[in-house]
């Protein structure tokens, strides 16, 4: 510990910028981070709360195989057609990508156009297969 604290004062200049980068990192994460489910989840949300799906793919993408009932609003086009959610205003939201990687930006984007319950679907549907749930081809 006494070597330790002997570094950070020989290096204050190094041990200042981790500090500022950490706090970058986490500020970041905290801004774009939103609540995510894994696929059982996501499943009780649709059949017991009638939470509706938006696949945010590429419409060739969604085409090879979705959830049922998904809404296929690729995110490049997501600002222009969230009126087509506004129906679904009282209902939670399932945001969905290939990886999980997208669906956070997409999530929050829907949370700002008024929705409350936006979830992100942790590992996207590649986790959604890896758990054998169905897909409509």
């Amino acid at each position: 510990m006494a070597q330790f604290v002997e570094f950070i004062g020989n290096h204050l200049v190094l041990a200042s910028m981790w500090v500022i980068t950490m706090g970058a990192i986490i500020f970041y994460h905290q801004r774009t981070a939103s609540k995510g489910v894994g696929p059982q989840q996501a499943v009780m949300l649709i059949n017991r709360r009638d939470a509706i799906v938006v696949d945010v793919r590429d419409k060739k993408e969604f085409e090879t195989g979705h959830i049922v009932d998904a809404i296929n609003i690729p995110l490049a086009k997501l600002e222009q057609r969230l009126t087509e959610l506004k129906k679904h205003q009282q209902k939670p939201v399932i945001v969905v990508c290939k990886l999980g990687q997208h669906s956070g930006e997409a999530a929050k984007k829907i949370q700002a156009a008024g929705h409350e319950e936006v979830f992100k679907l942790s590992g996207g549907l590649t986790e959604w297969k890896a758990q054998s749930m169905p897909l409509i081809v």
